[in-house]
C-alpha cells in the first residue's frame, strides 16, 4: 500500500521548485505508508507526491507518480487493482508496449484508452488516487467504491491540497488551524468524524465511490460514480430467487474468486484470523485457492472475556495454516495508548484500534500483505444490534413511553460492576453481557426511529458535553433506501455508508499502515456487496443468528462447532483499564483546568466520577473524550 499527496495552485503563486518542496514535505509526513521509495512530479501549477510500499512489480517500472504512454495522464495512486490481467487482456488489441507489470500502469493505460469513467467501472480493487489530465488541465481525486482507502481534500484560497492522511496537510503553512465544531459533536456521538467532514473546517473527506474534480480555475465539483444506496435499492427490487443451496454455491464462487484475486502479490502474504465467521471464511478460501500454505496471525489477551486466540488456533489447526499467535499483556496494550494521537491524526475512538494495531505490527514482522474479514457484519447481518433492535422494537410497541423511561432509570441505577459480576456467572450468555443489558436499558425511552441512533452513539446526549456547539443533523437520520426494505435493511445500509468506511476501514487503514502493512478485504469486493443485497432476509438472519449464508459456506470448510459461538468482537477490557492502569493518564487528560474547548468540564467530571465508582459504565463515552483531548494536545496546539 502507499501514501499519496499533492498540491494544486490556480493562481501561479508558487514556482516549480517551491511546489516540489511542498510535495516532498507532504510525502515525508506519511513516509511510513510507503517505506520503499518516494516520488515527486510537477507540471506548471501542480505537484503529485507518492510514498511507495512495493507489493506488485517491485522494480523501478512500478514507481510513481507515473505518466501514461501518450503523456496525457499523470497519476499518484494508493491501492491495488485485482483484475489487472483481465484489463490488460482487454487492452491487448491496442498493442500497448508495457513498461512493467504494475497495476498502476494498467489502470493508467485503461484511462488513456477508455476514459476515466469506463476505467473506473471496469476496475475491481481498493484505491485512492489523484489523476491529472494534462490536456484538459483538470485534476481528478477518486476514492474506491466502499471507502477502503482514505483521501482528504482541502482548500486555502487558491491552493487545493490532497493527501491520504491529515498530517500531510500540517506541513503546509497556514493550511490547518480552524477546527470544525460540528465535527467535534459528531465525533463525541459516533467515536469518529462523520464524512464528508474532517476535524478541520477547510478539509473534507472524498467519500466512498466519489470523484472530486478541480478545473484550471480552481473550481471544484463532486459526483458519485458508484453508490451503495443505489446498489442496495437495486438488490431489494431484484431479489435472488434461487434456493439456499444455489445461493451458497453462488456466494462461495464469488468469495473464492475475490480471495484468489487478492492473494496476487510479489511479497509475502498472510491473513488475520480471530476464529470468527468472517476471518475463518477468508482463511479457509485462501487455503482452497491453492496458492501455497497460508500464514495466519492472531493476538490473545489474558482476560478471558476478550481472548479469541484459542478459537483461532483451532481453526488454524483444522485448515493447516502456518499460525503465529502473540499473547498481549495489558502493559503491551497500554504502552500503545500515548501513540494513538499520532497514528490517528484525526480524533478516533474505536478502542479496538489497540488490538488491531498490535496484530498488524505482529503480522508485519512476517509478511507485507494481510487479508482481513472486515465487511461481513454489514453485508450479511452480523451485528447484534440488528436482531437486538428488532426484538426491542417489538417490546417498545406494547409499552407506554413513560413506563419505559421509568424502567430504564431503575435498571441504570443498578451498579454496573455488580451487574457485570452477576451476569458473568450465568452460563450461555455472551461476553460483556452486562454491556448489552445496559444498552437495552438505554434505548428503552426512545421510539422505534431513535433506536438505531442511540445504538450507534457512544454518548447518549452530546449537547451537555459541549459548550456553545449545536450538533448538526447526520446521515443516519435519513433513509437511503427511499422507502424500500425494513428497519434492519435501513440499519445495514446506513452502517455500510457510515460506520464501515468512517470507523472500521479507517481503523484498519491507520492501524496497519503505521507498521507499513497492506490489508486487503475480499468480503468488500463490490460484486459480493451487490450479491449480498439481493439475498432475502432469511439467508442473512435466521433464528436470531446473523450471517447465515456465510456460515453455510464456511461449514463446507470448517466444522460448525469450531466457529459457532456468541459474537464477541475485537475489544479490550476498557472499563476496567480506565479504573486501573489507565487512570492516571485519564486523570491528566480530564483535568478541568486543561480540558480544551469546546468540552464542558463539569458534566465530563461527573461522568468520570460515576465510572470510577462502578455505578455506571461510561467507558466508551469517556474514550471519545479522552481521544479528543489527546488529539487536541498533540495536533491543535502544534499548528
Amino acid at each position: 500500500m502507499c501514501g499519496i499527496a499533492g498540491l494544486f495552485i490556480s493562481d501561479g503563486s508558487l514556482n516549480a521548485d517551491a511546489l516540489a518542496r511542498a510535495g516532498a514535505a507532504m510525502a515525508v509526513a506519511i513516509a511510513y505508508r510507503g517505506p520503499d521509495g518516494q516520488g515527486v512530479w510537477t507540471d506548471d501549477d501542480l505537484v503529485l507526491a507518492h510514498r511507495r510500499l512495493a507489493v506488485v512489480d517491485l522494480t523501478p517500472t512500478g514507481a510513481q507518480p507515473m505518466l501514461s504512454a501518450d503523456g496525457r495522464w499523470a497519476i499518484t495512486y494508493n491501492g491495488e487493482l485485482y483484475n489487472t490481467e483481465d484489463i490488460r487482456r482487454e487492452l491487448a488489441p491496442r498493442g500497448i508496449n508495457w513498461r512493467g507489470t504494475s497495476d498502476t500502469e494498467v489502470f493508467l493505460e485503461a484511462v488513456s484508452a477508455w476514459g476515466l469513467d469506463r476505467a473506473l467501472g471496469a476496475s475491481n480493487g481498493m484505491f485512492a488516487m489523484a489523476l491529472w489530465d494534462r490536456r484538459e488541465r483538470r485534476l481528478h481525486l477518486v476514492r474506491d467504491r466502499l471507502g477502503i482507502k482514505p483521501l482528504y481534500v482541502g482548500r486555502q484560497g487558491s491552493r487545493i491540497a490532497f493527501a491520504s492522511e491529515l498530517k500531510a496537510f500540517a506541513v503546509l503553512p497556514g493550511f490547518l488551524g480552524e477546527m470544525d465544531m460540528g465535527a467535534i459533536a459528531g465525533f463525541l456521538r459516533f467515536g469518529y468524524v462523520p464524512a464528508p467532514r474532517s476535524i478541520w473546517r477547510h478539509v473534507t473527506k472524498v467519500e466512498p465511490g466519489e470523484m472530486v474534480s478541480v478545473g484550471a480555475d480552481g473550481g471544484m465539483t463532486r459526483r458519485t460514480y458508484w453508490s451503495a444506496s443505489r446498489i442496495a435499492q437495486a438488490g431489494l427490487d431484484n431479489p435472488f430467487t434461487g434456493d439456499t443451496r444455489a445461493a451458497a454455491d453462488a456466494l462461495e464462487t464469488l468469495l473464492l474468486d475475490a480471495v484468489d484475486r487478492q492473494m496476487v502479490s510479489d511479497v509475502p502474504l498472510g491473513a488475520f484470523l480471530s476464529g470468527g465467521i468472517d476471518s475463518s471464511s477468508v482463511a479457509a478460501l485462501m487455503c482452497r485457492a491453492g496458492r501455497g500454505r497460508v500464514r495466519t496471525f492472531t493476538i490473545g489477551f489474558a482476560e478471558s472475556g476478550f481472548d479469541e486466540a484459542k478459537h483461532a488456533a483451532r481453526v488454524a489447526a483444522h485448515l493447516g495454516t502456518e499460525h503465529t499467535e502473540l499473547t498481549v499483556t495489558a502493559a503491551d496494550a497500554l504502552a500503545l495508548v500515548p501513540n494513538l494521537a499520532d497514528i490517528y491524526d484525526e480524533p478516533f475512538a474505536d478502542s479496538s484500534q489497540i488490538p488491531t494495531h498490535l496484530v498488524s505490527k505482529l503480522t508485519r514482522q512476517h509478511v507485507t500483505v494481510a487479508l482481513s474479514g472486515d465487511g461481513g457484519d454489514e453485508l450479511f447481518g452480523g451485528y447484534n444490534r440488528y436482531t437486538f433492535a428488532a426484538r426491542w422494537g417489538r417490546v417498545l410497541g406494547f409499552m407506554p413511553q413513560g413506563v419505559r423511561a421509568c424502567l430504564a432509570a431503575a435498571i441504570q441505577r443498578f451498579p454496573a460492576k455488580s451487574l457485570d459480576s452477576l451476569l458473568s456467572r450465568v452460563p450461555g450468555l455472551p461476553p460483556q453481557a452486562a454491556d448489552l443489558f445496559l444498552k437495552g436499558a438505554e434505548i428503552l425511552p426512545y421510539n422505534k426511529n431513535g433506536i438505531y441512533r442511540r445504538l450507534v452513539s457512544q454518548n447518549g446526549e452530546v449537547a451537555p458535553l459541549l459548550q456553545n456547539v449545536v450538533e448538526p443533523s447526520w446521515r443516519i437520520d435519513g433513509d437511503p433506501l427511499e422507502g424500500r426494505g425494513d428497519a434492519i435493511d435501513r440499519m445495514q445500509i446506513l452502517d455500510t455508508m457510515t460506520y464501515l468506511p468512517d470507523d472500521i476501514l479507517t481503523k484498519v487503514d491507520r492501524a496497519s499502515m503505521a507498521p507499513s502493512l497492506e490489508v486487503r478485504v475480499p468480503l468488500l469486493d463490490h460484486r459480493v456487496v451487490e450479491f449480498a443485497w439481493q439475498l432475502p432476509r432469511s439467508m442473512k438472519i435466521l433464528g436470531g443468528n446473523g450471517k447465515w449464508l456465510l456460515r453455510e459456506v464456511l461449514a463446507r470448510h470448517v466444522p460448525r462447532a469450531m466457529v459457532e459461538r456468541p459474537k464477541q468482537g475485537f475489544g479490550i477490557p476498557l472499563a476496567d483499564w480506565l479504573r486501573g492502569p489507565l487512570r492516571d493518564w485519564a486523570e491528566d487528560l480530564l483535568d478541568p483546568a486543561r480540558l480544551g474547548a469546546p468540552l464542558a468540564p463539569n458534566p465530563i467530571r461527573h461522568m468520570w466520577a460515576e465510572h470510577l465508582s462502578g455505578r455506571r459504565n461510561f467507558a466508551h463515552g469517556l474514550w471519545t473524550i479522552l481521544m479528543y483531548e489527546a488529539w487536541r494536545r498533540r495536533w491543535a496546539g502544534s499548528l
